[in-house]
């Protein structure tokens, strides 16, 4: 986040409130909307830094789109001028769409009355209407999830559902605390400007890990034997906490690899195949330790624990 958006989003009381997205509109596979579901029309503007966008790319994967939405992975850093396009740097892309230097142009020219300045990652890009479909992460997984099933690469991941409709109340549920207590709770704590908020926060991520660490004690998975959404968007800040939270947003009370259970829960996500390739730690560190100097004002790279994300996690019959 850079320190603009940042100063937007601290309220008076020095705490950090996430700013919703702006741009809600649904691909529709029975046509109830006027985005239609089509090989080769939508694109996806990302960011390997930031968990929100990674979720997006790890539902792709699963699901087997790859060959149906494109996608462009920005610079890791982010600075003044906000995400922009390298692709001499590993990992990155160019606009493949337009041509852009800046993802700032795809929202100032294609976004039209709706863009309230604030530029985020994930960005779905409607490429034969030229204009955006979304940029809420959350919505933009259940499309992914049920609305391309016709292009799904194979029968399996055409049937995979991770919002099946006899758990839908449990990942509600689940989603219900895990967003607000650990996914924006980590920025809560790291963000915060006064003791009293970061207090809260910081102390309300632990009572979240906790309490996932209690529910798989005794499931594989947050609702059962099979990974879910709520799986996907817990894995996605567990994977940075130990490497980033822990130091840079002063979450330090404990480290993930000190849970008996959420440790090796994170190693059995990370180890499916379709996971493992949308994680690049590099740009998750850089981005954060070297953009976000009013954390860290001279942008020095910790050298950071080396964690075995590849040890046996022993959870398979659980």
């Amino acid at each position: 986040m850079s320190k603009s958006s940042l100063d937007k989003a601290i309220d008076s009381t020095g705490a950090f409130k996430k700013v919703p997205s702006v741009f809600r509109n649904w691909i529709k596979a029975d046509g109830s909307t006027r985005f239609a579901p089509e090989p080769g029309r939508y694109h996806l503007y990302v960011s390997y830094a930031c968990p929100w966008a990674n979720r997006t790319l790890i539902l792709r994967n699963l699901k087997g789109l790859q060959k149906v939405i494109s996608v462009d992975v920005v610079h890791w850093f982010l600075g003044g001028q906000g995400w922009y396009f390298n692709p001499e740097v590993e990992g990155c892309t160019p606009d493949t769409v337009h041509g852009y230097t800046h993802l700032r142009q795809v929202y100032v020219e294609h976004g039209g009355d709706t863009f309230n300045g604030k530029v985020s990652v994930p960005v779905l890009f409607d490429k034969k209407n030229q204009e955006i479909v979304s940029n809420e992460s959350s919505e933009i997984l259940r499309m992914f999830n049920s609305e391309f099933n016709e292009f799904c690469e194979t029968e399996e991941q055409k049937k995979l559902d991770l919002y099946p409709e006899n758990l839908r109340a449990d990942i509600d549920s689940l989603n219900g605390w895990i967003f607000p207590s650990i996914n924006v709770g980590v920025y809560k704590a790291g963000f915060a400007r006064a003791q009293e908020p970061y207090d809260l926060a910081a102390n309300d991520v632990f009572n979240g890990l906790d309490r996932a660490e209690e529910i798989l004690s005794k499931t594989r998975y947050l609702t059962g034997s099979e990974l879910t959404e709520a799986d996907v968007r817990l894995f996605v800040t567990l994977i940075r906490f130990d490497m980033v939270y822990v130091q840079h947003f002063k979450c330090n009370r404990k480290r993930i690899t000190d849970y008996t259970n959420l440790w090796p829960y994170v190693r059995d996500i990370y180890q499916i195949p379709e996971v493992k390739e949308t994680i690049n730690m590099e740009h998750i560190v850089k981005s954060y330790f070297v953009s976000q100097t009013n954390i860290n004002p001279y942008g020095i790279v910790p050298i950071n624990p080396i964690l075995d994300f590849e040890e046996p996690h022993h959870r398979e019959n659980m």
